[in-house]
């Protein structure tokens, strides 16, 4: 039964990822590499994302590299995940919904030594998959007014190396090594008055950033967090297509001209995490990072990249009064989390705000765990010129533990 469970979960999992280059709708992936995918392993999508003190004794945290430092020995763990979203999107002067079925991750980690562990991560990092008609515009220093119409696709990667070292029973540190690479289609078109200016763009991206982390048990029950994501720079080229029709007359302007831009900057982000245990068997995460965009120097044709400021807050519940028991051994989840955005158009900020509940289901006497969550969430506000999101989430985490050379007691 229990093999039957995994393969069948993996199957849904895998016909995920033909979904992969199209995992968000957002008309917010409009701006820079597009949308940041929040891919969280395990157990993390129930208690709102947050869990940077969190250890890798039974799922791959990808919040922290410190947290490999508690691999268990002989243990060696794989995680795999996808995501049903259902998004109802509202101006001051439409609606419409939209689904979508996405690919999360796929990863894996193992024990070096005994106070040591390594792992490698595939996961998208943004998405920029969007689709905009006829969205009016004012033209800058004018009363006049354009036509947008936008349909873009693609988004960044992100491959993962990750390293932790414990020191002692209490100091764990780490570093990932992130490669991110990809490429988006931005198609575009212009109408002002009786003009047609068509962009069609193909940019390309690839980078490389390093996450430093840490975590140091104050006690027993009590964990704290750092975590330190090194400012990037992303390089990047396109090759672009320009064609203006006036009067039903078509200009070529370019054609598939190739060219460098303007390199995309990663911020330096600061994070801290705490995990407390408590005696009935409650455990409590707590988040807090900073996102410093200001630094980048970047800005967007609609919008500013502002500093972000991100809460994210969890609890977990284990009943484990009789182990023997199917239901006593699985573990309850819910959390929130809240962010104020790292976009600002027409001077409003591009905030989210969402809530989970989730359940951790053994399967049969293993360490394997079958995470199922749900969450509801807001993003943007309805204005002149903003839309806002309200999704529905249904994420489905697959960790897999297995114990690796240890010799049979009985035959």
């Amino acid at each position: 039964m229990k093999n039957k469970i995994v393969y069948l979960t993996c199957f849904i999992l895998l016909s995920l990822t033909s979904f992969s280059q199209s995992i968000s709708s957002s008309p917010y992936s409009l701006y820079g590499v597009g949308s940041v995918y929040d891919s969280d392993f395990g157990i993390l999508p129930s208690i709102g994302s947050s869990g940077m003190a969190l250890p890798s004794a039974s799922f791959i945290n990808n919040l922290n590299p410190a947290s490999l430092g508690f691999i268990p020995l002989n243990h060696f763990m794989f995680d795999i995940g996808g995501k049903a979203i259902a998004t109802t999107y509202q101006s001051s002067s439409r609606t419409e919904k939209r689904n979508n079925f996405q690919f999360s991750h796929m990863a894996f980690a193992f024990p070096v030594t005994k106070n040591s562990g390594f792992s490698l991560a595939l996961r998208p990092y943004s998405s920029s998959a969007f689709k905009i008609s006829n969205l009016k515009l004012p033209i800058e220093n004018s009363q006049e007014y354009y036509y947008l119409t936008a349909v873009g696709s693609g988004g960044l990667n992100n491959f993962d190396f990750s390293y932790g070292y414990r020191f002692g029973k209490k100091l764990s540190l780490g570093f990932t090594g992130s490669l991110l690479f990809g490429n988006t289609i931005d198609e575009r078109s212009f109408l002002i008055q009786s003009t047609v200016t068509t962009v069609n763009k193909k940019s390309d991206y690839n980078g490389l950033r390093a996450i430093l982390g840490a975590q140091y048990k104050i006690d027993s029950t009590f964990t704290i967090a750092p975590v330190v994501k090194l400012p990037a720079q992303i390089k990047a080229s396109k090759v672009q297509s320009v064609q203006v029709i006036a009067d039903e007359v078509v200009t070529q302007i370019e054609s598939d001209v190739a060219s460098n831009i303007d390199d995309f900057y990663m911020p330096l982000e600061i994070g801290v995490g705490f995990s407390k245990r408590f005696k009935n068997n409650l455990n409590m995460t707590l988040d807090y990072e900073k996102s410093f965009w200001n630094n980048t120097n970047q800005s967007e044709l609609y919008g500013n990249f502002v500093n972000q400021d991100r809460f994210a807050l969890g609890f977990t519940y284990n009943a484990k009064k009789d182990i023997r028991k199917y239901w006593d051994r699985v573990q309850y989840a819910m959390g929130a989390n809240f962010d104020n955005g790292y976009l600002e158009v027409d001077g409003k900020r591009v905030n989210n705000a969402a809530i989970s509940f989730g359940l951790s289901l053994p399967i049969e006497n293993t360490l394997t765990t079958l995470n199922i969550s749900y969450s509801y969430g807001q993003k943007g506000r309805i204005t002149d010129n903003l839309i806002k999101e309200n999704y529905h989430k249904l994420s489905l985490n697959l960790s897999l533990d297995g114990i690796w050379f240890v010799k049979r007691k009985f035959e």
